[in-house]
């Protein structure tokens, strides 16, 4: 459908380049990321499952007799998919019954369990997700930088202006949700709040009818917000709920709830580097906890921009966070991956970029300039290593800043880009 008003998103091409390549394609994501806007854009008619008027009639219509609603000029956007699980299958064989390419897009912003979809779909309808807005989609970041670029080894060395750091932590708390752009800081920072209360209240009963502990799930979101960034374990997250919020929870309920918010789309974990190094050097496996969003966090943690300003460590994790948002949306767009580096030697990279080759690039994320010779050197460090042990060394090292006001390369061979410089 034709959007006058409709901002691009990155993840525009990979749906057209799925819809020539599968009969039908399955956006997934968290709630008011722009997952419907988006999909409505690539489509020419839609049926809205979640649509209130008679009665939610486009529901029980669905319910009753889902090849009904499939019916429609082509692609057609499925809503919110997941009202009516045996949509899934009804798809899948409609797919399989002409053979087209392209025919539908469905989206999902909750992922409910396989009882009544019989089939996988695998080969019919391709799975993408969709997160929050970068700074670049959002207009916050010029995008005079390019991370493929970065990754290929090459930028061009660009003075860029001064960035405040109030502006970051403006960008942190409203956050990548597409309707908070064009508001206040103080209206955008109740976005957030809402989501989080929606989300317990009734999103994590609807998605399987099984009734939780509301306060203890609220703690465990706490808990992960004040362990943004981190590998924090399930045993050391149960340990924080105690300890600061002096209530109990076993390892188990912990794994059961996360597992929850991860089939809602309110987690986004950045999984471990996992490239053959054919070296002695031994890589953890935990992966680094992510909130879907870093605004999420600051909303658990009750933050404000002067509390942030007074707690630059706290600042420190949820500025990482941002940018491995934006890292993540970014790689994505040119089939590449993120990941973290973590080895039992005590090295870490906050983020890596596995590109399809094979190649992969180690960064840095660091909100002041004073903090760049230092992450430098770790990188150096740890790529000397993996040279030393036989292993496959990185292509190009980099330092994501955030009070940096220029993009260059140093002496050493590390790059240095601000994060509103940097576009995919």
């Amino acid at each position: 459908m034709e959007r006058k008003d409709y901002r691009p998103r990155l993840i525009d091409n990979i749906i057209d380049s799925y819809l020539k390549a599968f009969g039908a394609v399955c956006v997934e994501g968290p709630k008011w990321c722009g997952k419907t806007w988006t999909s409505s854009y690539h489509c020419q008619s839609e049926i809205v499952l979640g649509n209130p008027d008679g009665n939610f009639q486009n529901r029980q219509l669905a319910q009753m007799s889902p090849s009904l609603v499939l019916e429609g000029e082509t692609p057609r956007l499925i809503d919110e998919w997941q009202e009516v699980p045996q949509l899934w299958d009804a798809v899948r064989y409609k797919v399989d019954q002409n053979g087209n390419k392209g025919q539908f897009i469905l989206t999902g912003s909750a992922t409910p369990n396989h009882k009544g979809i019989l089939h996988s779909g695998a080969g019919r309808i391709a799975k993408l997700r969709m997160r929050p807005m970068s700074l670049f989609e959002s207009g916050n970041s010029s995008g005079d930088i390019s991370l493929r670029d970065i990754c290929e080894g090459r930028i061009e060395p660009k003075m860029l202006g001064e960035v405040d750091l109030r502006k970051l932590i403006d960008f942190i708390i409203r956050g990548g949700w597409p309707a908070n752009q064009e508001t206040t800081l103080k209206q955008a920072a109740y976005l957030p709040i809402q989501y989080i209360q929606a989300v317990l209240d009734d999103d994590v009963y609807r998605i399987d009818n099984v009734k939780r502990d509301k306060h203890k799930m609220e703690l465990l979101l706490r808990s992960l917000a004040r362990n943004e960034a981190t590998t924090v374990t399930n045993k050391k997250l149960k340990n924080d709920i105690k300890e600061i919020d002096n209530e109990d929870i076993d390892v188990e309920t912990v794994a059961a709830y996360l597992d929850v918010f991860q089939r809602l789309f309110l987690t986004d974990n950045q999984k471990p580097f996992e490239a053959k190094l054919r070296s002695s050097i031994r890589i953890k496996q935990a992966e680094k906890r992510h909130l879907s969003d870093p605004s999420l966090a600051v909303a658990l943690l009750n933050a404000t921009p002067e509390m942030l300003l007074n707690d630059l460590n706290t600042l420190e994790f949820l500025f990482e966070a941002l940018c491995e948002r934006d890292l993540k949306i970014y790689a994505e767009s040119f089939d590449a991956e993120l990941y973290h580096y973590q080895d039992y030697n005590n090295n870490e990279m906050d983020a890596v970029i596995a590109m399809p080759d094979g190649k992969w690039c180690g960064f840095e994320i660091k909100l002041g300039a004073n903090q760049i010779d230092m992450a430098a050197e770790n990188l150096i460090k740890i790529k000397n290593e993996i040279k030393a042990n036989g292993g496959i060394a990185p292509d190009s090292l980099c330092v994501i800043c955030g009070l940096s006001n220029a993009a260059y390369q140093r002496p050493d061979g590390v790059f240095v880009v601000p994060i509103t410089a940097l576009r995919n």
